[in-house]
């Protein structure tokens, strides 16, 4: 009998059509069945001698949640007789109905016990899922009706115990590439850690996910800039990473981003319908496809887009790649190429309630740190000198300073596209322009300076579980605040141009493992940041905490930024403090 490797994990929901994928142990014809009989199927196709499906499930109810099971050749895997957790359910969502949004980035995948819990923190998104189950939503009442994960789902550089001992039986790790991933085996075998435990895995099968990748998922500075680039591609193991790395994450990731209609047109989603079609009853196996496939869109990025949108009500996410489009070469330097961000242009537009622009990497960092990376830029393209461009590089590469601060010419690009919208000049304007974001290890909220139309807030959520040590936190809690008239007399010192904006920070930073939840209720906006903690729990089971609550007052547009915009909870203040009564018993 065929067995459920991974998931049932639910992707995009879109009006009444839901996307459930799985990973399996063998060939099969994967079904979902809801809970008044209607059935939807899929045959498995096989990568690297892995099998996947992903279901179309069409025909959902609005306004209400449907159990399913999933069955392989005609047999429930999903869910298991004795679970503990709640039913699985498939729900289309009202399109009136408020938005919530939970979002974060940054996860390792390290077991959650005394040990990993002082050295990594609290698993952040494992607490969520359970507290979840348990009845309780945190301070917003509800729980949330899509997760957006921002970067760093695996780290392929950065391997625990548990992957090192699969790598070790495999290969011998004092050559190249040593503990690092190296293959697609590797990739799925991580990902099965990522996404296999089991509070995690009854959260992803019922809560439809949306992703981007980040470096980590690849590796750390990915495409930092052409020198990072040309040091990479001289290794002998770079080519299969790579390969590796952008295969697999069309295959867990991607592949559930896509609405019916793009994945009909995506091109691997195309072939292996044409396969299916030339063999039909046998499995395809898509290897070869899946590899050139790769291959192309790291040597062509305008090949492939992996940014995408998603409507959300009267809404708009707008989920921006800011690693694969950049354009290295020093000439054209830019976090997009022409082509990804033509694209953008095309959607950032108004005639919408609210604007969310989803992005790894924070659009606006603290202005000091922005203003540095941008002298950074200038020094490592040797726009100060020949001398100096060496320094620089190697600065932009230790300190990790890529951010979109140090990709000028986009980051004027894309202010100058969010400043249009905002205005009105592209349509009636959004009551707000929200930038969603992770990548940096601690969490802050920052709003533009402006008058009137839209309001322009960057919303960061980092880490959900791999905490700076305490040593850095210092040093970024410093570059959040102090770095700002530094950043300002170098930046008149090298005589850079002035940022199209300013900005300021209004909460944090905070530096706890978290999972941010959104609401967006017409005009009103309000956000938590939620964590763990175990000190105190029985059986040694994270209770959900607080890190801060906060009201975010958006006027309508067009109307003067007068009011007060954050109320923080006064548990964000002190840091992860529960701010929920403790649990006194549990719902199975």
């Amino acid at each position: 009998m065929a067995e459920l490797v991974l998931g049932p994990m639910v992707r995009r929901v879109e009006g009444s059509t839901a996307a459930v994928w799985v990973e399996t142990s063998r060939a099969a014809t994967v079904s979902v069945r809801l809970d008044d009989g209607a059935t939807s199927s899929a045959p498995t196709f096989a990568v690297h001698g892995h099998h996947y499906a992903l279901v179309e499930v069409t025909g959902l109810p609005h306004g209400g949640r449907v159990p399913y099971e999933v069955l392989l050749d005609d047999d429930v895997c999903w869910p298991a007789p004795d679970t503990p957790f709640p039913a699985s359910t498939l729900a289309a969502r009202q399109a009136d109905a408020p938005v919530r949004l939970a979002f974060g980035s940054c996860r390792t995948s390290v077991p959650h016990d005394d040990v990993h819990h002082l050295t990594h923190g609290v698993d952040a998104l494992r607490t969520y899922a359970l507290a979840l189950a348990d009845g309780e939503a945190g301070p917003l009442g509800q729980a949330p009706d899509l997760l957006l994960l921002l970067g760093d789902q695996v780290y392929a550089d950065a391997t625990s115990a548990e992957m090192r001992e699969f790598i070790e039986a495999r290969r011998d790790i004092t050559e190249e590439p040593g503990d690092e991933l190296a293959d697609f085996a590797e990739y799925a075998h991580l990902y099965g850690l990522a996404w296999g435990e089991p509070a995690l895995r009854w959260l992803l099968s019922w809560l439809p996910t949306l992703m981007i990748f980040d470096d980590h998922d690849v590796r750390d500075d990915w495409n930092t800039s052409l020198t990072w680039r040309r040091q990479m591609e001289a290794t002998s193991w770079w080519h299969e990473r790579i390969v590796a790395g952008l295969g697999s994450y069309w295959v867990y990731q991607h592949l559930g981003n896509l609405s019916p209609a793009e994945r009909a047109a995506d091109p691997l989603w195309a072939e292996l319908q044409r396969r299916r079609e030339a063999e039909p009853g046998t499995e395809v196996d898509l290897t070869d496809a899946v590899d050139a496939f790769a291959e192309r869109a790291d040597r062509e990025p305008e090949s492939y887009r992996w940014s995408y949108t998603h409507p959300l009500g009267a809404s708009r996410l707008v989920v921006v790649d800011s690693r694969a489009a950049r354009e290295l070469e020093p000439a054209r330097r830019s976090m997009l190429d022409d082509a990804e961000t033509a694209w953008l242009d095309e959607q950032l537009t108004g005639d919408i309630a609210h604007l969310l622009v989803a992005t790894s990497l924070p659009f606006l960092l603290p202005m000091g740190l922005h203003r540095v990376e941008a002298l950074d830029e200038a020094v490592a393209e040797g726009r100060l000198g020949r001398r100096l461009a060496t320094a620089g590089e190697w600065l932009r590469q230790e300190l990790d300073l890529e951010h979109w601060g140090a990709f000028s010419r986009s980051f004027a690009q894309v202010a100058r596209m969010v400043t249009e919208v905002a205005d009105g000049r592209r349509g009636a304007p959004p009551a707000s322009v929200l930038f969603l974001s992770g990548d940096v290890h601690f969490s802050y909220v920052t709003e533009v300076d402006r008058e009137s139309g839209s309001r322009m807030l960057q919303l960061v959520c980092s880490p959900i579980r791999n905490p700076l040590p305490r040593a850095l936190r210092a040093f970024a809690a410093l570059g959040s605040h102090g770095a700002r008239p530094l950043g300002a007399l170098l930046s008149r010192l090298a005589r850079l141009p002035e940022p199209p904006w300013r900005w300021h920070g209004i909460a944090g930073p905070w530096f706890d493992n978290n999972l941010a939840v959104l609401e967006i209720d017409g005009e009103r906006l309000r956000t938590a940041w939620l964590g763990g903690r175990v000190a105190g729990s029985p059986e040694g089971r994270p209770d959900l905490a607080v890190v801060a609550d906060l009201e975010l007052d958006v006027p309508p547009a067009g109307g003067a930024h007068r009011r007060p915009l954050a109320r923080v909870h006064p548990d964000g203040r002190r840091g992860l403090l529960a701010r929920l009564r403790r649990r006194t018993g549990r719902r199975r």
